[in-house]
């Protein structure tokens, strides 16, 4: 059986480490299903290939070398396929009866195999962002009332920064249903946060949070048959992984998030209803502080003409001011401030068209 020329270059040298001696001389394809019938699956997750190795005296062994393929079922980002490898060689082995896992590792840029059998916890190493978070100047803003021109000139910075990293269309439409699929139900989404939620937790029993819950998931699936929609996005564009150098009006940014594409709704709405968040310590200042700086920013934001955001935002809005209400991340936050911020998520689900000036409800 003639092998495969795009194996990796580095698979038959570590395959001799593994089994001095041996020489791999057979290699084919795994397919899904062998049968032909009406129930034949079509459709497998990953490029499994199965290797035969030959030993100096003669004796054969199969081995099967898997490889990760993108796919719009949660696979379509490489940290995906890389946790996908990583769980299965720490779990083949708790599993009786299972198939052994024999090495774990990466292929490098070259094609050779780097082994990752004796790692722990991955890390990242990044540069240090001079400055002070953005949350620093909404708390400033919110107590005193009081707007500069280095105010306004950030929350012009802040909409042109998104601007511009939304001009930029996203992969394949599948990543916008998938940015829809983690909003609603992953970890870090709306349900994660749901249920994160203290059952006591004052102003939002689980009744409540379950009509969000749903709610949300009506949106969805409203919004997935837009794709168009899909950019370029930070994906985490909150106060604070915004930093501001003394003096400047540019921000850097810091965590980008779920695959750094999907709906301009969502950045936009994490940052906007952190106005509302601080405004609601000071209210009395909200009109001549804080209210500014939101209708600025939305006044700049919607000027390059992506109306259709206020079309649907409302599931974005949701889960970020979900995440404001819990006592998890917001444990300080008022019983009725929770209650005013989680009717404004209930009256943005409810309509087909979010207003801006509703912000002025929940701070009067």
């Amino acid at each position: 059986m003639p092998l495969e020329p795009t194996l990796p270059r580095g698979l038959s040298e570590r395959l001799a480490t593994l089994f001095p001696g041996a020489v791999l001389t057979a290699m084919a394809p795994l397919r899904p299903d062998t049968g032909t019938g009406e129930m034949t699956k079509s459709l497998g997750y990953g490029r499994p290939l199965k290797l035969q190795l030959t030993f100096p005296d003669g004796t054969t062994r199969a081995l099967v070398f898997h490889l990760e393929g993108a796919d719009d079922h949660g696979h379509d980002r490489r940290a995906d396929r890389a946790a996908n490898v990583l769980l299965a060689w720490d779990s083949f082995s708790l599993v009786p009866h299972h198939s052994r896992a024999l090495d774990v590792g990466a292929i490098t840029t070259g094609g050779h195999l780097l082994p990752l059998q004796e790692a722990g916890e991955l890390y990242l190493l990044t540069e240090w962002a001079e400055g002070e978070p953005y949350a620093d100047d909404l708390r400033r803003i919110a107590s005193t009332g009081e707007v500069g021109v280095l105010d306004l000139a950030r929350v012009d910075s802040l909409a042109d920064v998104l601007l511009e990293l939304h001009e930029l269309p996203g992969t394949h439409p599948g990543a916008y249903v998938r940015a829809l699929r983690d909003l609603v139900g992953s970890g870090e989404g709306v349900a994660g946060i749901v249920d994160s939620y203290p059952l006591d937790t004052p102003s939002a029993p689980s009744a409540r949070l379950s009509f969000i819950e749903q709610q949300c998931l009506t949106w969805r699936q409203r919004l997935k048959t837009a794709p168009s929609r899909l950019r370029r996005t930070h994906g985490d564009f909150h106060p604070f992984n915004l930093i501001f150098a003394p003096g400047r009006a540019m921000p850097t940014l810091l965590d980008t998030s779920r695959g750094s594409q999907g709906d301009p709704a969502d950045d936009v709405t994490c940052l906007a209803i952190n106005f509302v968040l601080f405004g609601l310590e000071h209210r009395s200042s909200w009109s001549f502080g804080l209210g500014q700086l939101w209708t600025r920013f939305w006044d700049r934001y919607l000027s390059d003409g992506d109306e259709a955001l206020l079309d649907v935002c409302a599931p974005f809005f949701a889960w970020r001011t979900l995440v404001l209400c819990n006592p998890v991340w917001y444990p300080k936050l008022r019983e009725d401030d929770r209650d005013r911020l989680l009717g404004f998520a209930e009256r943005v689900l409810a309509a087909p068209r979010f207003d801006p000036a509703w912000a002025w409800a929940v701070l009067r």
